[in-house]
């Protein structure tokens, strides 16, 4: 089969880990992703768009120096060259999925905490998908 279906909500709600990557097509690429309280994915720009959508808890989107505030259901899309930010600004974890077009890290990666994803300098996407 060719293609990937699953519940991204509660995928979402049960992902514990910073990154986890679930699927990599030629095009785009599925995410999960959890912050814990204060944390955030760290500023950064991309040659690429990316979406967000949050699943439970609130904080700050940050794009090209707006802060938006965000919650559960709030969807944040981020086309190419924007500087951004991701914050969970509350005292429980964010649980959010991205989507990246193109691809944007390894496929299958998991990064258990924000220090082990910025450790590995190795994980940007090789060219390799899913299927």
């Amino acid at each position: 089969m060719k293609g990937f279906v699953i519940n991204i909500e509660n995928a979402s709600l049960k992902n514990d880990n910073f990154r986890h990557v679930l699927y990599t097509a030629e095009n785009s690429q599925l995410v999960l992703m959890s912050l814990k309280p204060g944390e955030d994915i760290g500023m950064e720009v991309h040659t690429l768009d990316q979406f967000f959508r949050v699943e439970k808890g609130e904080g700050i989107a940050v794009l090209d120096g707006v802060e938006h505030e965000i919650k559960d259901g709030s969807a944040i899309v981020i086309p190419a060259g924007a500087n951004h930010n991701i914050v969970n600004s509350a005292s429980g974890e964010m649980k959010l999925y991205t989507l990246y077009s193109p691809p944007n890290h390894q496929d299958g990666v998991i990064h258990k905490t924000k220090s082990e994803a910025s450790a590995d300098e190795e994980e940007h996407f090789d060219g390799k998908t899913t299927e």
